[in-house]
């Protein structure tokens, strides 16, 4: 077995953990209701159980990035797979980090399924290490997308305190102006949530039956007009501009795409970005509705009984503590650090490139948070609300760009 391959197996064995950890962390705060011990004692052991399995699980994490990092001779942070399962072992640091801080296993019911969430995403991309572009070989690189990453790890601890907040104190069974606006607000992050299941759920699909098409695409390159093969993990609803098909197999009785890109959307890429977006979309509505048919009511109506034990205001603590720990760090390396490095690779600090200018929106979003915050005093739902949206935007910054916007920073990989 090479490094890459058992790199991979630790990975693997990490995400097993991972998700036993949840399990364990929920009998820890559910099970008091039949434990036949004291709530205290219960707490206490079956909290440790889970502790001690969420960090073996992140001592499997560091194995994988240490293998992967020996065998690429780079840090592994080439393409979307490899920042994606970085990030997710960030987050782990941060729920650590809190979890010292606060010492409540109701951490690990809401921190850690956001690892999770991230790392099954994160398995959708192409596995292969990929060698750095010349640009990103600088020390530089490991201080500037480490240091954002955490950042964003801390706002994700956030989003999910914050988010579960919501589904504890929305009244579900009021019928008033505000309640049903927030309840609509609440069904709209179930759904976000489900798109990128959603998702996942396609592209294993489709891999695990192995569907494949092929199309040739002519793009200008160097001021000449050149053919570049493009390959599909998902049925083409959008094909290439002008497009010659190689092969492609017979989906729903057709094997062509349904339509193709318009022509302005420049880049090989492009079209195929575009068709992730509408099955992300599709796959994402289908699986909402579903689940609502089957259940009979709203999401959050059905998830909040499960949340009835946890102290509101203990959830709106750690979502204010972990934005206002994340910042800073987000602020250095999103930021600082970034206008160095782009000062050494493009010889200019900023030059209005898709990421940065999302970056700079993610930074001005948080400091309005704080701002409120402090100065205006909203806590509680209000708070939420912001911390949700605030990690919707870093979540449109890290996958939604390298999606839909071409820019410097598309060496990330679709």
């Amino acid at each position: 077995m090479n490094l890459v391959n058992l790199s991979l197996f630790a990975l693997g064995l990490a995400l097993f953990l991972y998700m036993t950890g949840i399990f364990v962390f929920g009998v820890t705060v559910m099970g008091k209701r039949w434990s036949k011990r004291d709530a205290a004692t219960h707490e206490q052991r079956w909290g440790r159980r889970a502790l001690r399995i969420t960090i073996t699980a992140f001592v499997l994490h560091v194995v994988y990035f240490i293998l992967r990092w020996i065998s690429a001779g780079h840090i592994p942070n080439s393409n979307m797979f490899e920042y994606l399962v970085m990030l997710s072992g960030l987050i782990t640091i941060a729920f650590l980090i809190l979890y010292a801080i606060y010492r409540t296993p109701v951490l690990g019911m809401f921190g850690l399924p956001v690892t999770v969430v991230i790392l099954v995403y994160a398995s959708v991309f192409p596995w292969e290490s990929s060698p750095l572009i010349p640009q990103l070989q600088s020390n530089l690189l490991i201080i500037h997308v480490t240091t954002a990453a955490l950042g964003e790890a801390f706002f994700a601890i956030g989003f999910a305190a914050g988010f579960i907040h919501l589904v504890r104190t929305v009244n579900y069974a009021g019928t008033a102006k505000i309640d049903r606006r927030e309840q609509r607000g609440l069904e709209l992050i179930f759904w976000v949530i489900l798109v990128f299941v959603g998702f996942v759920l396609a592209t294993f699909l489709f891999k695990g039956v192995g569907y494949q098409a092929e199309f040739n695409y002519p793009m200008e390159e160097n001021g000449e007009v050149v053919t570049k093969q493009v390959a599909y993990t998902l049925p083409p609803v959008v094909g290439p501009h002008e497009y010659e098909k190689i092969t492609m197999d017979s989906f729903l009785g057709t094997s062509e795409p349904w339509t193709e890109a318009p022509g302005w959307m420049k880049g090989i890429n492009s079209a195929s970005k575009l068709n992730t977006v509408i099955w992300s979309l599709l796959t994402g509505t289908v699986l909402y509705w579903l689940v609502r048919l089957v259940l009979r009511r709203r999401l959050g109506a059905v998830v909040q009984p499960a949340t009835k034990d946890l102290d509101p205001e203990l959830l709106d603590e750690i979502s204010y503590r972990s934005i206002a720990i994340g910042f800073p760090i987000f602020t250095l390396g999103a930021l600082i650090f970034a206008m160095i490095w782009a000062q050494i690779a493009w010889s200019r600090f900023w030059g209005w490139d898709p990421k940065e200018v999302w970056a700079l929106i993610t930074w001005l979003f948080y400091s309005y948070y704080l701002h409120i915050r402090l100065s205006k005093g909203w806590m509680g739902k209000p708070s939420s609300w912001l911390a949700v949206v605030g990690f919707i935007i870093v979540m449109f910054t890290l996958i939604g760009v390298n999606l839909i916007i071409a820019g410097l920073h598309a060496y990330a990989g679709v």
